[in-house]
């Protein structure tokens, strides 16, 4: 047995949720030489890069949280043509969405309709899309920014697990990303329905958006869906939402993809242009009622 498999295999009995919320009741301390420590001792471990935050000096957060969710400096991250990154990560997994099904790993894959909580009708808008799967390491920037221009039109909360989500785990447990925790956001864009899917994970203390705030966790009564009456316009590069310690972020559009090439489990950054969408939807359609009025 691989140590990828048994470090799988161990989550399996763990009190996923327990585990979580302690940690993110310790991530939020604020006495200060607790904070401090822990927060020095993160940037050694990970390497992280403080020059690029709007503010360089550890000891100014108030808590390893602000810390984890720290903005940074106007300007570091450029926006890209196109479909754009919606945050610093591993492009783990791109591509069509066929038959309904989308690839997690090699030998996983998981239908749109469970990712998106079991709504068949919402699902059924992705069938002939594309996917895209960014993956959060702990050193990554954990903010969310929007990847095309939508109108958010519902917020599905769904319960569920919380397994690790690095590359070990995505291998080795089968419907990893339709079996946690997560917040399913359905935009409005010019390319058609959009979801953008923030993925709850193993001592991910809360996520969090910029409309309702922080939002998991919640308790878990089942599927809960929010539709929204007053109209929330976020433009591209905007941010959307935040992780509190790294997850991932799967995004499904209705239109097909053309990717840019290159290899998957690449590093991107907030705002890289990952490819582009065909035509917007209001001209495909046009071409298709025009079609349909044919004789």
């Amino acid at each position: 047995m691989t140590p990828a498999k048994l470090f799988a295999l161990i989550q399996y009995p763990l009190p996923h949720h327990a585990l979580s919320r302690l940690v993110g009741r310790l991530a939020d301390c604020r006495v200060p030489w607790i904070k401090d420590l822990a927060i020095r001792a993160f940037i050694r471990r990970f390497g992280v890069d403080m020059n690029e935050a709007r503010q360089p000096d550890p000891s100014a957060y108030s808590s390893f949280n602000d810390f984890f969710t720290r903005p940074l400096k106007e300007g570091t991250r450029p926006l890209g043509e196109g479909l754009v990154s919606p945050a610093d990560g591993t492009l783990s997994r791109f591509g069509a969405i066929e038959s309904g099904r989308l690839i997690q790993a090699k030998g996983h894959e998981f239908t749109i309709s469970e990712l998106l909580g079991g709504d068949d009708d919402a699902a059924s808008r992705f069938h002939g899309g594309s996917f895209a799967t960014v993956y959060l390491s702990p050193r990554d920037y954990h903010r969310v920014h929007m990847p095309l221009t939508g109108t958010l039109r519902e917020m599905t909360y769904v319960p569920g697990r919380l397994f690790s989500v690095n590359a070990a785990t995505t291998r080795h447990v089968p419907r990893l990303f339709a079996r946690n925790e997560r917040l399913v956001c359905h935009f409005d864009t010019e390319h058609g329905p959009m979801a953008l899917v923030l993925v709850g994970a193993m001592i991910v203390a809360g996520i969090e958006t910029v409309w309702a705030g922080q939002i998991t966790p919640l308790p878990r009564s089942g599927v809960q869906r929010i539709r929204f009456d007053t109209p929330v316009h976020l433009e591209k590069g905007e941010e959307m939402g935040r992780f509190k310690l790294g997850s991932t972020v799967v995004m499904a559009f209705a239109e097909p993809v053309d990717f840019v090439p290159g290899e998957l489990e690449r590093k991107v950054q907030m705002g890289e242009r990952l490819g582009d969408l065909s035509r917007p939807a209001q001209a495909l359609s046009s071409e298709k009622s025009e079609s349909e009025g044919q004789v």
